[in-house]
């Protein structure tokens, strides 16, 4: 499973927060890798870098082995939060998706 990680202008994609995706994102599907080729994250700051609340947004992209992608959006007012809250809805998707009782595998 590749994992891609995109930021944009007003995020610093630095290679501490590229570390930190990385491992969060392959710890929470790893039961899914068997049946998904990528995952990509797609993070942005809907305000332009100023205060705001839920102004951070993360559409999760899974890509499924031979099936249509399955696309997620989250908000939040951390980076962390709207990870978060990304994974937890993408999961169900794959849950729905692979089966919760077989684990995906």
């Amino acid at each position: 499973m590749n994992i891609q990680i995109n930021t944009d202008n007003h995020i610093e994609g630095n290679e501490r927060l590229q570390a930190f995706l990385q491992d969060k994102i392959a710890n929470a599907f790893s039961r899914f890798e068997n049946h998904l080729t990528r995952i990509e994250v797609h993070l942005s700051d809907e305000n332009a870098g100023k205060s705001g609340p839920n102004d951070k947004r993360c559409v999760l992209e899974a890509r499924p082995e031979g099936r249509t992608p399955m696309t997620v959006t989250a908000n939040a007012d951390t980076i962390e939060s709207v990870v978060n809250n990304a994974i937890d809805k993408m999961k169900k998707v794959l849950d729905t998706e692979f089966g919760k009782s077989n684990g995906g595998r």
